[in-house]
């Protein structure tokens, strides 16, 4: 994992339309991306950003900020990403249990919503902090009825409110934050491409940082992830054709950001070897292998 500039890596990403983000914890994700001919305001204040009518992004490449790039391999293809992680010791948040107000979200990434009130969702996460926005008197003060508790509560009804309101959801992490202005879809539809969040009571109580098939390696935290093009699948997820270039830089990503045994397993089996059972001994090394050879499959097609 010694690649060149995080900052590089942040800005480059940010000003492709083709990469999408997220930052959130198993169960709880917000994401962002936007579409390549979408008005979108860039921002650098330090910090690095962007905003469109549906959402927006904000990171900062703080030196305790590793990325760790990867791809899961599963039945018929594989997934890739980057995980932007940060120290066991560093990455905490505030960690809150019950819905608890914050005051006005002051680093909002537009000047038009600092002035409205953050309201923590009290899921108990560690390094991320599930919040909602809100400028809606009514709202707020429905809001603050209801904090001390847990949103998930019996009888508690302030998550039927906060669905028929669709207020901001604003996901922080101690190097920046998603923030999401789509409406929440109605129970039981898919949320619409593009900025959405998603929050999984039955995945929140297993109280995991990230899905046990992430290779993360030992004492980091993943906070958020940077999702490069796809080189078999469309912005939506469908099959495409392969595209070598897209699929070269990922390798890039991996050579500079990954784990080196992993990628080599990756190399050796592009290359149209097979590898030693020996260094395949392992949940991570199975699903390299597997990733790759589905790569080597795509490549035919």
């Amino acid at each position: 994992m010694t690649g060149g500039s995080v900052e590089s890596l942040l800005r480059d990403h940010l000003a492709d339309p083709a990469c999408a983000w997220s930052l959130g914890a198993y169960g709880a994700v917000a994401a962002f991306s936007r579409d390549p001919a979408e008005p979108v305001t860039f921002r650098d204040d330090g910090r690095i950003g962007l905003a469109t009518a549906r959402g927006a992004i904000l990171l900062a490449a703080t030196p305790d900020l590793v990325p760790f790039a990867y791809e899961t391999g599963f039945t018929g293809g594989w997934s890739q990403a980057v995980a932007l992680c940060l120290p066991e010791a560093a990455c905490a948040m505030g960690g809150r249990a019950v819905l608890t107000e914050l005051g006005p979200d002051a680093a909002a990434v537009r000047a038009q919503d600092r002035g409205a009130i953050l309201f923590d969702l009290g899921l108990g996460l560690r390094a991320v902090q599930a919040c909602v926005r809100v400028a809606d008197p009514g709202l707020i003060d429905d809001l603050r009825a209801a904090a001390g508790r847990p949103i998930f509560a019996p009888g508690n009804p302030v998550g039927p409110i906060l669905f028929a309101a669709g207020p901001h959801r604003v996901f922080l992490a101690r190097f920046g934050r998603i923030e999401v202005y789509t409406p929440i879809p109605p129970e039981g539809r898919a949320s619409a491409p593009g900025p959405h969040t998603h929050i999984l009571p039955k995945l929140l109580r297993l109280g995991r940082t990230h899905a046990a098939t992430a290779p993360i390696p030992p004492g980091l935290v993943p906070c958020a992830a940077l999702h490069p093009a796809h080189p078999a699948k469309d912005a939506a997820g469908r099959r495409a054709g392969f595209d070598a270039a897209r699929h070269a830089a990922f390798g890039r990503l991996l050579d500079a950001w990954g784990d080196p045994a992993l990628t080599a397993l990756r190399r050796m089996v592009l290359a149209g070897g097979e590898p030693d059972p020996a260094l395949a001994n392992g949940r991570f090394a199975r699903s390299a292998i597997r990733a790759a050879r589905a790569q080597v499959v795509a490549m035919r097609n």
